[in-house]
C-alpha cells in the first residue's frame, strides 16, 4: 500500500508579527522532520512569499535556539492575500486582483503536499479558501489580540498583556509624581482582551473597550472623584478599537492593500484631549503600538507556541486538512478552520474578568452617576 501522508510541507507565518512565532517554527520543524521524516519548506513573508516562490528547506540547524526569539525568522506581511492582492500600475495607482491561480501554481511547482498557516483571523480566512481549492491545510492560531474563536487563547497574547502591565506600572509612577491623568492606548483591533487583561494587571483606574459602550460624563466623573478624594492621578487604559460615545472608531488611515483596510489608532489622543477639556486636569497620552508585538515571548507563550507547533506537525504529517490546532482547557485539540473564523472572539460584557475588575473599583465608563 502506498503511504499517502504528506512528505513535503510548506510552512508560512502570515499577518502581523507576534511573540512565539519562532517557537512554533522550531516545534513544527523538529517534530515533522524528527518524528515523521517529512521535509519542511519555509515560505518567506507569508502568502506574498508563496506567490513569489520564495521558499527554502528548514532543518534542525536553522531552527536551533529559536524558542526564545521574538519575531519570525521567515518574515511576514499582512498584504499578501491572493484573493485581494494589490498591484501598482505604471501611473502609481493600486488595483486589487485575484491571483489565487498563481498561488496554486506555486504550490504545484514546489511539490508541496500540504500547507501549514500560522496566523490570525485574516490568515485563517485565506487558509480556508485554499482548503476549498483542494489544498490540505493545517492552521495555527496566532495573534496578540486573542480574538480567534475556537481556541481558549492564542500565543502572543500573554506577552502583549505583560508588556502593557509593565508599561502601566512605569506610567503610574510618573502620573502620581506629576499629578496627571495618563491615557494608555493599546492594540487589540475590534476586541478588548489586551486592554482588559493589561489594564487589570497594571491596576488601571478606567478601562475602555469596544464591547462596553462608554460615556464621556462617566469617565470625567470618575477622574474628578479620584482627585477630590486625594488621588491626584488616574490611569486610563483604552483599546484602539473602542467606539466613541458619538459613534464610530478612530482611524489613523485606510490601506486598500490590506483585506481589512481600516488602520485603527488615535483614540488615546482623543480620550486624553476630552478628559483634559472635561475635567481641567493635566492629561498625557502614551501609545504603546508595536512595542506590544516585539521582543522575546513570555515563558507561557513559548510553551504554548511549542505545543501548537508540535500538534500542527502531527496533524499535517498524519494527513489532516481543514483543521486548526487549538487550546481547550489544558489540552491541544484540532477544530475545523471554519469554526475558528465563524465569529470574532470578543469580550462578553459579563465576563468574569470584567466582574472582577468592577469589584476592585475599576471603571468602564458605563457607570451611573452614583460613586461608592
Amino acid at each position: 500500500m502506498t503511504d499517502s501522508r504528506p512528505r513535503r510541507i510548506g510552512l508560512l507565518t502570515g499577518g502581523g508579527d507576534c511573540p512565539g512565532l519562532n517557537a512554533v517554527i522550531r516545534g513544527f520543524t523538529r517534530t515533522a522532520r524528527g518524528r515523521w521524516g517529512a521535509t519542511v519548506i519555509g515560505i518567506e513573508d507569508g502568502f506574498e512569499g508563496l506567490l513569489e516562490g520564495r521558499m527554502r528547506e528548514l532543518d534542525y540547524q536553522e531552527v536551533a535556539g529559536l524558542v526564545g526569539e521574538g519575531g519570525t525568522m521567515l518574515g511576514t506581511t499582512n498584504k499578501g492575500d491572493p484573493w485581494h492582492y494589490p498591484v501598482r500600475g505604471d501611473d502609481g495607482t493600486v488595483t486589487i486582483h485575484d491571483v489565487s491561480a498563481r498561488a496554486m501554481a506555486r504550490i504545484r511547482e514546489a511539490a508541496l503536499d500540504a500547507l501549514v498557516v500560522v496566523g490570525g483571523d485574516g490568515s485563517m480566512h485565506i487558509a480556508q479558501r485554499f482548503v476549498e481549492l483542494g489544498v490540505p491545510v493545517v492552521g495555527v492560531p496566532k495573534t496578540i489580540d486573542n480574538d480567534l474563536s475556537a481556541t481558549d487563547t492564542t500565543f502572543g497574547f500573554d506577552t502583549a498583556v505583560s508588556i502593557v502591565s509593565e508599561a502601566i506600572d512605569r506610567l503610574t509612577t510618573t502620573a502620581s509624581s506629576h499629578h496627571r491623568v495618563m491615557v494608555i492606548e493599546v492594540m487589540g483591533r475590534y476586541a478588548g482582551w489586551i486592554a482588559l487583561a493589561g489594564g487589570m494587571a497594571g491596576g488601571a483606574d478606567t478601562i475602555l473597550i469596544p464591547e462596553i459602550p462608554f460615556r464621556w460624563d462617566a469617565v470625567y466623573r470618575h477622574v474628578r472623584h479620584r482627585a477630590m478624594r486625594g488621588r491626584r492621578f488616574s490611569i486610563v487604559c483604552v483599546a484602539e478599537g473602542a467606539k466613541l460615545p458619538e459613534g464610530g472608531e478612530v482611524l489613523k488611515g485606510i490601506d486598500r492593500r490590506r483585506t481589512d483596510a481600516k488602520q485603527l489608532g488615535g483614540i488615546g489622543a482623543v480620550v486624553a484631549r476630552r478628559i483634559e477639556e472635561g475635567t481641567g486636569l493635566e492629561t498625557r497620552v502614551t501609545v504603546l503600538g508595536h512595542l506590544q508585538r516585539g521582543g522575546t515571548p513570555t515563558a507561557y507563550d513559548r510553551i504554548l507556541a511549542t505545543r501548537f507547533g508540535v500538534a500542527a506537525a502531527q496533524a499535517a504529517c498524519r494527513g489532516a486538512s481543514g483543521v486548526m490546532v487549538a487550546l481547550r482547557g489544558t489540552g491541544i485539540v484540532e477544530v475545523p478552520i471554519v469554526e475558528s473564523i465563524a465569529t470574532l472572539r470578543t469580550v462578553p460584557p459579563d465576563h468574569p474578568w470584567v466582574d472582577a475588575a468592577r469589584a476592585v473599583g475599576t471603571r468602564f465608563g458605563d457607570e451611573v452617576a452614583h460613586e461608592p
